[in-house]
């Protein structure tokens, strides 16, 4: 079911990863913001919608990564927006004759409860727009290159609602983008990018995890710089989100893989 987080925005949680997809309403119709992940759950957020009386207008992605790419064809043949790096990664993704091969390589526990019929579907906005072309309240697209290129947070201002995108979650640590030249270092500039619009917040939601207020995503923001400080300095890491007690499983393991890649690489290997 679809929960109010802020006047005309909505959000709706998935069972994998603690994902939100979020709806933001317009004059004539709703922008959809990361729709998914599961077929069934996408069924219901398009019966969700039914409820609110106006139909699809406009979706974006805020990444280019695969739980943030899916449709629904009862959303309907609209614009569906990226960034230009998010859009020129699928694209790249799609010269690949086999990409659906890569991209069904699903966890076990949703494999075959995935569509990637209208997979990946994104018109590039031109660099620098701002704000998103549709007919509800001006969202600003704050791109940064942290977790994956051409990410996009977006903040509604009108509203004072911030759409994180895969950052400032409870849940998840920071994944770092290990094809950039400097993951750590474009983390710590996206956070730094979220830091100085936080003033204008009351509410910010995550792609995965719960949504919070102004004091929360400052806390959150102070945490993840906590955390790749830490991995970038070798130091100890001491984050609730990894070790016997974190929310979600297999993040230990995540996070060792991050620390040998780290590692790698000042190797010269």
């Amino acid at each position: 079911m679809l929960k109010q987080v802020a006047e005309g925005v909505f959000t709706r949680d998935s069972a994998f990863v603690q994902f939100n997809s979020i709806v933001v309403q317009g004059q004539d119709g709703v922008l959809l913001i990361d729709p998914g992940v599961l077929e069934t759950e996408l069924v219901g957020l398009a019966d969700d919608l039914l409820l609110l009386d106006q139909p699809v207008v406009a979706g974006i992605s805020t990444h280019p990564h695969w739980d943030h790419l899916l449709w629904h064809p009862r959303f309907g043949e609209v614009p569906r927006f990226g960034t230009a790096r998010c859009a020129a990664a699928v694209q790249k993704l799609f010269q690949n004759a086999n990409w659906k091969e890569s991209v069904g390589m699903l966890p076990p526990d949703i494999d075959g409860q995935v569509s990637l019929d209208l997979f990946g579907l994104i018109t590039a906005l031109p660099a620098n727009t701002e704000p998103i072309p549709w007919d509800g309240p001006e969202i600003r697209v704050l791109e940064h290159q942290a977790h994956a290129p051409g990410h996009a947070a977006l903040l509604i201002e009108e509203r004072k609602v911030l759409i994180a995108g895969d950052t400032l979650s409870d849940v998840l640590i920071p994944l770092l983008d290990f094809r950039a030249d400097d993951p750590i270092g474009d983390y710590l500039t996206a956070l730094q990018l979220l830091e100085d619009v936080a003033g204008k917040v009351d509410v910010f939601i995550p792609g995965h995890g719960s949504a919070g207020g102004a004091d929360e995503m400052r806390a959150r923001i102070s945490q993840d710089r906590a955390y790749l400080y830490a991995i970038r300095d070798g130091a100890v890491v001491d984050d609730p989100r990894i070790g016997p007690s974190a929310p979600l499983p297999g993040l230990s393991e995540v996070h060792e893989g991050q620390l040998q890649r780290l590692a790698h690489r000042r190797s010269g290997d």
